[in-house]
């Protein structure tokens, strides 16, 4: 900073000419693109739909919106757009617009550069300080966006209310010359919405009835849900036509894309005196397969989405959970169990709106079914198929159907002759692994499909081969306080008969 000219007469001016936001954006984005910097880095899934879809716009000079459901990194995107302002840029100090030196906007500014000449004092924007934000709600006004008349301003400086000086501006031209947001913009009243009309393309300003002509120098991003677009609120025609680009994000489309980014989200590495947590691979797949699963339930309400926060905050719950189960286990192996996924319920149900048929069931049912099902989705992902013959194309398929049910066969027969497992999350080791790995047959199927390095982990795999089963209508399964009962099917269905 003290290298930079303090003063109107000390600045180069063929080194810091007036340049519009939106060209030096595009300098700055096609340097970047020529030397092959990462544009956006954190963000994962877009690199093939969105983020060349804002180049291209970028690169037009667009104003930009932002359509997608809650969770798709509309505002992370939205913020990481000041990377592609210059380090620093030059303004009169003081100036309420942070207009440039060379291209003073308001009256006050120019008399300003006549009166004092080389004089004159400037100051340096960082980047991080040109870009602004807002929240669209109803209550928002035109004196919080744009501006107001200030009356003691007048009486103190005996000016007229028609007089530019004493203007009060708002947060969009105190942003001159930087970007711009406005989430959630179909929730933002329209009337206020009208006020946008003249700043994105004719730069002209009404404030309280009096014209002022101001050449703001602002690129705009919005974003919004679709949903709001019938339940809340929507955005006018003629505000939606003026917007250059309108750009759809969407939620990972993989199973690695998501992995990637609760792992880079999620606090799960933690300072302190416990040990790190171990979460096996098969159980951050579940924990990732509950949101999709949640975006294809019939209990789930489409419109609203399931955000990507919801396996970051289950991950944390989870880890939460095992360090719970180590404090009061000193010793315990630090690893996540799949009878631990019953306490992340909280950070399902927060995150899934329901639909009537859901709201029926009610929403800790749901999360549950929910998480059945990503765990039926892991299994059958990793262990034979256990459905019954019928649909076998051959008699070699047929046959091979058999194989992969004859495996299975010990277990139910075990189960059939009248045994139970009960597990809990609050059980210690040895307890946990003695229980899983009396159930004949089970060991031998974790160790061919899912094999791991230590006891506890092949527990969990052995525990997953009973939840699957279950998910597959061939063991009963019964929630009890902390845990999972396991039990035959067909002796529960007969004792209910009786």
């Amino acid at each position: 900073m003290s290298s930079k000219p303090c003063c109107l007469g000390d600045l180069d001016r063929g080194r810091y000419p007036p340049v519009g936001v939106r060209d030096e954006i595009r300098a700055n984005l096609v340097r970047k693109l020529r030397s092959g910097e990462p544009l956006f880095p954190g963000i994962v899934g877009y690199d093939d739909t969105v983020i060349p879809q804002i180049v291209n716009a970028l690169l037009a000079r667009h104003d930009i919106i932002l359509l997608g459901l809650r969770g798709q990194a509309k505002t992370r995107l939205c913020r990481q757009l000041v990377d592609l302002l210059d380090d620093e840029v030059p303004a009169i100090a003081g100036s309420a617009l942070r207009e440039h030196p060379l291209r003073p906007l308001t009256l006050e500014s120019r008399e300003r550069v006549e009166r004092e000449g080389a004089s004159l004092p400037l100051e340096w924007i960082p980047r991080e300080a040109r870009y602004g934000e807002k929240l669209a709600t109803p209550d928002v006004t035109m004196a919080d966006l744009i501006g107001d008349i200030d009356p003691l301003k007048a009486a103190h400086q005996k000016l007229d209310l028609g007089s530019e000086k004493v203007i009060h501006y708002g947060v969009i031209p105190r942003t001159n010359r930087g970007i711009f947001t406005i989430n959630e913009l179909p929730d933002l009243a329209p009337r206020i919405q009208v006020g946008l009309l003249n700043l994105l393309e004719e730069r002209d300003v009404q404030i309280r009835g009096f014209p002022v002509r101001l050449v703001l120098d602002v690129l705009m991003v919005f974003t919004a849900n679709p949903e709001d677009y019938t339940s809340r609120g929507s955005i006018i025609t003629p505000l939606k036509d003026r917007i250059a680009s309108q750009i759809q994000t969407h939620y990972p489309r993989s199973l690695e894309d998501s992995h990637e980014i609760s792992r880079g989200e999620a606090w799960t590495e933690r300072n302190g005196d416990l040990p790190p947590v171990e979460i096996p691979p098969f159980v951050a797949d579940i924990l990732e397969e509950i949101a999709f699963c949640g975006r294809a339930s019939e209990y789930v309400d489409q419109t609203s989405g399931i955000s990507a926060r919801l396996p970051i905050a289950v991950r944390e719950l989870l880890v939460s959970q095992v360090e719970r189960r180590i404090i009061r286990n000193p010793g315990a192996h630090p690893i996540a169990r799949l009878v631990d996924l019953t306490q992340i319920l909280p950070g399902v149900t927060g995150k899934v709106e329901l639909v009537y048929e859901g709201e029926q069931e009610g929403a800790a049912r749901v999360a549950r079914h929910l998480i059945g099902k990503a765990c039926a989705k892991v299994f059958d992902s990793r262990f034979p198929d256990v459905m019954k013959e019928g649909s076998e194309p051959d008699e070699e398929a047929a046959a091979e159907k058999r194989i992969d049910r004859d495996r299975y066969r010990p277990v139910l027969r075990w189960f059939a002759a009248g045994h139970r497992v009960d597990i809990s999350d609050e059980m210690d080791d040895a307890s946990y692994c003695s229980a899983l790995e009396s159930v004949p047959g089970l060991a031998r199927l974790a160790d061919q499909f899912l094999p791991s390095t230590s006891r506890e982990g092949r527990a969990a795999a052995m525990e997953l081969i009973l939840e699957g089963l279950h998910q597959h209508s061939l063991l009963a399964k019964e929630d009890i306080a902390a845990g999972s009962s396991y039990s035959d099917m067909l002796g529960i269905m007969m004792e209910g008969l009786r």
